[in-house]
C-alpha cells in the first residue's frame, strides 16, 4: 500500500535523502528549483539558485549539494551556499542528475545533456577534496548506491534499461570493470534511482512504470511495490528505525498529468535501510 507523503507536485522530484541527525527526509525539484522537506514542523523548501539534484549530509545543519556546476555546502539555517568542488562548470548544457554518498564517506554524482543527449554525462567520485571521473559516455546516471559493506558499487544508464555492479576497493575506488545486475531490456523498464536495504537488496524505481522493484543481491526480482505515480524517479529509506521508504515523482514531459504525478508517497518496504552515511571533506 502506498500513501502521499507530501502532496507538492514536483516536475522532476529527484535525489530523497534521510538526514540522521535531523530525523527528516530531503529531496529535490530538479527543473522547479528548490529542495523540499517535510519536518515536525511541515512542509518547508529552499529556493536552489541553479539546477540541483542531489545531496548527502555534511553534519546536523549542513547539507553537500550537487549542482550543474559542482559540489556545495548548503546551509539549512541560512540558505547560503559554499562552492566545494567544481564538475562541469564549463558545461552549460549538463546537469547533475542521481547522487549519494558511499560508505567511505565519499560522494558519487551523476551528470547528463539538460535534453539528455546521448553519452553526454559521466559518473564522479568526491573524495578526499578531489573529484575523479569514474564512468564517461552516460546518458542519463541513475541507480547510484552501494551495497551493506562498501565493497560494490551499483549504477545505471536509464535509456540502455540496465543496472551494474561494480566491485570497490577499501577505499571505495572501482577496482574492475562493471558487470550487469539486472538487464531490463526483455521488460522494456527503464532503471531510476536506486537504494540498497540491510539485507543487500536493491530496490529501484523504473520510470514510466509506476512501481519499485527489489532485487536480491543475486540480481532476483523479488517483489514489486506499485507508485501512484507513472513516472516515480527514486527511493529513500528512512525513519527512526529506519523502516519507512519514500519514493519521488516526476510530471515532467506528460501531457496531462495526473493529480499523483510528481507527488512524493510512502511505502512499506517490509524491511529495514541502511544509515545514511556522513560526507567526508
Amino acid at each position: 500500500m502506498s500513501a502521499v507523503f507530501d502532496d507538492r507536485a514536483c516536475e522532476l522530484g529527484e535525489g530523497p535523502l534521510w538526514h540522521p541527525e535531523r530525523q527528516q527526509f530531503f529531496w529535490f525539484d530538479i527543473l522547479g528549483r528548490r529542495m523540499l522537506t517535510h519536518g515536525p514542523d511541515g512542509p518547508e523548501s529552499w529556493p536552489m539558485e541553479e539546477l540541483t539534484s542531489a545531496a548527502g549530509w555534511i553534519d546536523r545543519d549542513t547539507l553537500l549539494i550537487a549542482t550543474e556546476t559542482g559540489l556545495y555546502r548548503f546551509d539549512l539555517s541560512t540558505g547560503a551556499r559554499e562552492p566545494v568542488a567544481r564538475i562541469e562548470a564549463d558545461r552549460p548544457e549538463t546537469r547533475s542528475n542521481d547522487g549519494r554518498a558511499d560508505p567511505m564517506g565519499g560522494f558519487w554524482i551523476g551528470t547528463m545533456g539538460k535534453s539528455a543527449e546521448p553519452r553526454a554525462g559521466a559518473i564522479y567520485r568526491y573524495f578526499d577534496g578531489a573529484v575523479e571521473k569514474l564512468f564517461p559516455d552516460i546518458t542519463i546516471p541513475n541507480a547510484i548506491c552501494f551495497a551493506p559493506d562498501g565493497r560494490r558499487a551499483y549504477i545505471a544508464d536509464t535509456p540502455r534499461q540496465r543496472i551494474w555492479t561494480v566491485s570497490l576497493d577499501a577505499q571505495g575506488w572501482p577496482d574492475a570493470p562493471p558487470g550487469v545486475f539486472v538487464d531490463l531490456r526483455a521488460d522494456a523498464l527503464n532503471p531510476d534511482g536506486a537504494v540498497v536495504d540491510s539485507e543487500g537488496a536493491l530496490w529501484n524505481a523504473q520510470w514510466g512504470a509506476g512501481r519499485v522493484a527489489r532485487y536480491l543481491p543475486d540480481g532476483s526480482l523479488d517483489r514489486v511495490l506499485d507508485v501512484p505515480a507513472r513516472q516515480c524517479t527514486c527511493p529513500c529509506i528512512g525513519g527512526p528505525a529506519l523502516d519507512r521508504m519514500i519514493v519521488t515523482s516526476a510530471w515532467e514531459g506528460l501531457s496531462a498529468p495526473d493529480a499523483d504525478d510528481g507527488r512524493t508517497f510512502r511505502l512499506d518496504p517490509g524491511c529495514t535501510g541502511l544509515p545514511e552515511p556522513r560526507v567526508r571533506l
